[in-house]
């Protein structure tokens, strides 16, 4: 991949919006990583780093505070479409979210607007299955203590 434009795509709410202000520190094929700071101001984080892992369907986020304290690991199951003529990444949220804490804590959320979004015709059913297989490996990932290991390239090119 050369040089690109990165877009986040959301289902729910329909929209498109181009990450222009992220800072991709660096990609390959397989990885996407980016430094970033909140589009909109949020009390709870400030800013944060993201590795997209583009095959795998994964997007592991860390979410900081101001003061740079650690709030939370936010992992986003996605998809990906590279469009090679016009270099534009974009990398849909398919909406069932994993966010894990400092103390280890494991939250799963959404898979209530995941099951709305095929009812509505928002997400085809390949779509889904690709989202829960996608989810399931990184829940054995994190299960198995190797959260670490997906947090890496942001611990060599972001940090």
């Amino acid at each position: 991949m050369n040089a690109i434009s990165l877009y986040r795509r959301r289902l729910i709410p329909d929209e498109c919006v181009s990450l222009h202000d992220d800072i991709i520190l660096y990609m390959d094929e397989e990885v996407l990583v980016t430094s970033w700071k909140t589009l909109h101001p949020k009390k709870d984080f400030d800013h944060g780093f993201s590795c997209y892992y583009l095959k795998e369907g994964c997007k592991i986020s860390c979410f900081y505070h101001a003061d740079n304290t650690l709030l939370y690991y936010y992992c986003d199951i996605i998809s990906s479409e590279y469009d090679q003529h016009y270099g534009r990444l974009t990398v849909t949220d398919l909406l069932a979210d994993v966010i894990v804490y400092p103390d280890g804590f494991v939250k799963i959320c959404d898979l209530d607007e995941l099951v709305s979004a095929h009812d509505r015709g928002l997400i085809s059913t390949d779509l889904l299955k690709t989202s829960i297989g996608s989810l399931h490996r990184l829940l054995e990932m994190i299960y198995a203590g190797k959260l670490k290991d997906l947090l890496s390239p942001i611990e060599q090119f972001g940090r």
